[in-house]
């Protein structure tokens, strides 16, 4: 009589089971940083600020202060911060979920602007400069800026370009092929194709304006350009870059950028501790909303619902509601706030959506 065999069942493993429950709840608590809508705001002398968009409150600090960063773009997935220090002369690539450095990559004098766009961060910074605080005038530089170009996979500067004097702002066409710079020191805009970096062409811009923000409009077809010292900002044609229209603003337009859904521009005029409101299409005045001292950088909330306004004099990040223009709160403890973006990225004057 032939014995019947049975499929010998194997002692269930616990832990097995345990580990099945147990991965989905770790994936949870390792993505709650990425899911959490934040912002980040630097601080010359503090640091980077952490703020909590859920709770609208500073949730830690990045202790970098003593390396002087200004200008922050954060790279495609949000996992890693860049900063342009003044003091160390470098860009520095912190981790996100640790708030540690885990890159450095050297650049040369007053890094001041970077970006990052297709795998590659821009840098500008200046050679014929020392440094300074931001906001201060700036003589003229013996040496033209540059901008630093470095690939996000082997954290190397892969080629440096020259520029105007005293690069500022930092913009790329909405097809991504051409990047344009701002140069406040001989009132230029310099163009350059995104991929090679080879220069295009220098466009002039009205003398002793000194350019600082630069935007592309929603639709590609024009760039607006503000004019720090001559109190308005230009409408360039994306095409050939004649001036379409000037607009007058308030005192010291800095930062600019266009709403999400690109029906209003918003413009701080640092100087006068003003965000001024503009309609998108024809550039009529809207409406000006007070804000805190110098004002420079701003970006919207990842919804759009709010703005964050970075404002140095009042050591403190502005909230303010993006239909009612109310101021909504301040969020202080940060010194010299200088630059903010925000993860998910959303509309802004560094950032682009």
């Amino acid at each position: 009589m032939l014995a019947t065999q049975f499929p010998i069942r194997k002692p269930v493993k616990l832990i097995a089971i345990a580990a099945v429950f147990a991965a989905p709840f770790e994936l949870a608590v390792s993505g709650a940083h990425a899911a959490t809508p934040t912002a980040y705001v630097t601080s010359e002398t503090a640091g980077v600020g952490v703020i909590d968009l859920d709770q609208m409150s500073l949730a830690k600090t990045f202790p970098v202060g003593a390396d002087g960063p200004r200008g922050l773009s954060l790279n495609a997935d949000g996992t890693r911060l860049l900063l342009a220090n003044k003091n160390t002369g470098d860009l520095a690539v912190i981790d996100t979920q640790t708030g540690k450095v885990v890159e450095r990559v050297k650049i040369g004098k007053n890094p001041e602007y970077v970006r990052v766009h297709n795998g590659y961060a821009y840098v500008t910074y200046e050679p014929g400069q020392a440094g300074g605080k931001p906001g201060a005038d700036d003589d003229d530089n013996a040496l033209p800026a540059e901008i630093a170009i470095i690939d996000e996979k082997t954290w190397r500067v892969i080629r440096s370009v020259k520029s105007g004097h005293e690069t500022e702002g930092v913009e790329f066409s909405r097809d991504g092929t051409t990047m344009l710079v701002t140069n406040e020191g001989d009132d230029t805009l310099s163009v350059y194709d995104a991929n090679t970096g080879a220069p295009l062409r220098t466009v002039p811009l009205p003398a002793g304006g000194r350019p600082r923000g630069i935007k592309a409009s929603p639709d590609g077809s024009q760039y607006v350009v503000t004019l720090e010292s001559s109190n308005r900002f230009v409408v360039l044609d994306a095409h050939d870059f004649h001036v379409v229209t000037t607009v007058d603003t308030k005192l010291g337009p800095y930062g600019v950028a266009f709403d999400p859904a690109g029906k209003r521009l918003f413009v701080a005029a640092a100087r006068d501790a003003t965000l001024q409101v503009f309609d998108a299409h024809n550039y009529a005045h809207l409406a000006d909303v007070p804000v805190g001292k110098r004002c420079w950088h701003f970006s919207f909330t990842p919804d759009g619902a709010r703005l964050l306004l970075a404002c140095g004099r009042s050591n403190a990040v502005y909230v303010v509601d993006a239909q009612t223009y109310q101021t909504l709160q301040q969020i202080g403890d940060l010194p010299l706030a200088w630059g903010i973006v925000t993860w998910p990225t959303s509309a802004g004057s560094i950032e682009s959506r």
